[in-house]
Order: C-alpha cells, then structure tokens, then sequence
C-alpha cells in the first residue's frame, strides 16, 4: 500500500471516529498510542530483536488477541501499567487516556493497524503518514492542528549545514515530534562515520535536550526517540529526553 492509499484509509477511519464524538485531536493521540505499540511489538521480532521493556501481557500481542468488551477493559488496564511505569515509558503513556468509547471501534482500530506491517516502512512513509493527516485535518477544519512542523528535507538541509559532531550535546527549545534530533542522529549515524562505544553511549543517553509545551506533541516527540533506540530503557539509566 502507498503512502497516499494508507493516509486515506487511516483518515476515513478517523471520519468513523469523529462520527462517534471522537475529534481530531483525540483520534490522533488513541491512533499514536496503538501505533506505538505495534512498531514497538514489530521491533522485538526478528531481525531486531529488541527488549522493549513493554511489560509481558500490556503488549500489542495482548491486544490483538481480544475483541468487544475485553478488549477495551484491557487496553485500559494497559494504559494505566503502562503509564505509571518507569523512565520514558512512564512518560510517554503519562495519563493515557481512552477516548473511544465504542468497543466495536476500538476493535477495528486495532485491526487496521495490525494489519499493516509499519517498521517495514521507509521513515519518509511513516513521517509522510502523519504529515498527510495534518494535511487532511486542515483541509477539513480549515484550522489545522494549530501547530507547525518543519519539513524533513528542509530538516536534513539544516543538520548538513551544522554538521553535528559526536560527544556534543544538542538542544531544541521547541522540539516538536522530535524532527530535529532524529535528522542529527541520522547525520552522526551515516555510513562511513563509525562512532566508538563511548561515542554511541553519549549519543544515545546524553546527546539531546529540549523542551515541548505541547502534552501530546511531546508525548509523540518522545515516541519516535524510544522506537529510534535513543533514550532511556531501563531505570537505572540517565534520561535526558526532552521535558516540560
């Protein structure tokens, strides 16, 4: 499926939601805390094989196995595990909330999503699938999210101009979903520019500072960090993922 069929298909889902009392805003957090957690599942499969730290039964492979009622009971019960956990992922689902009060639909939502495969995906498809539904919403409302997000390309134009370099700390007073610390650590991650372990520590734990004023733009920010493999996993480890 292309980039333009998937973002039309994830929209007019969306048009069944907000038929529901589901708005934009609430349709587009529910849909980037199920996408999470997919990428997150698909992450911790082969050929990736990573320790989420998603606890065993608050998983997608939990979810997809129920349908109705159980599900929404259980997509509940796994929001609030979720959300009262440690480090970034404490934070990410920080009071997460439900907001579709259909089972049925829940259940669909879930469908849709598991039937696409979304670490498969290219990062200008899945960047291209948000940016297009901010298009789409602003052609609706004629408002648009009230937000505005700076272009990849123009993105990666700027990072080669600033030539990041390893053991520097970056900083982004307005960081949005996080566009910028992903196109440094894309730059400082080329091939041919081979980082030492102290250079990958430094870059994975300590590298990026921010701040957000935004709850769910910061909540997505700090998303595409922990499906990127920056931050923290553990407890014991040092966060410096961008904050309030």
């Amino acid at each position: 499926m292309n980039t333009s069929s998937l973002v039309q298909k994830v929209w007019n889902f969306c048009h069944t939601l907000r038929d529901d009392g589901v708005g934009y805003g609430d349709y587009l957090e529910q849909l980037t805390y199920l996408l999470f957690l997919k990428m997150a599942h698909e992450y911790a499969q082969e050929p990736y094989n990573r320790d989420t730290h998603i606890p065993a039964g608050y998983d997608w492979a939990a979810l997809r196995s129920k349908t109705g009622e159980p599900l929404e009971a259980h997509y509940l019960a796994t929001l609030h595990t979720l959300g009262n956990g440690p480090g970034m992922l404490g934070a990410i689902f920080f009071k997460a909330q439900n907001k579709i009060q259909d089972p049925a639909k829940l259940s669909r939502l879930v469908q849709m999503i598991d039937a696409e495969s979304w670490v498969g995906m290219d990062a200008d498809t899945k960047g291209d699938l948000y940016e297009g539904l901010l298009q789409k919403n602003a052609e609706d409302t004629k408002s648009g999210a009230g937000q505005y997000f700076t272009p990849r390309a123009l993105i990666q134009a700027m990072v080669e101009c600033v030539r990041p370099e390893p053991m520097k700390t970056i900083a982004d007073p307005a960081c949005g979903t996080g566009g910028f610390f992903l196109g440094a650590y894309n730059w400082l991650t080329r091939p041919g520019n081979n980082l030492d372990k102290k250079q990958k520590e430094f870059l994975r734990h300590k590298a990026f500072q921010g701040n957000e004023i935004v709850p769910n733009t910061r909540r997505m920010c700090l998303m595409n960090l922990f499906l990127h493999n920056i931050g923290e996993r553990t407890a014991n480890l040092q966060w410096n993922a961008p904050m309030l």
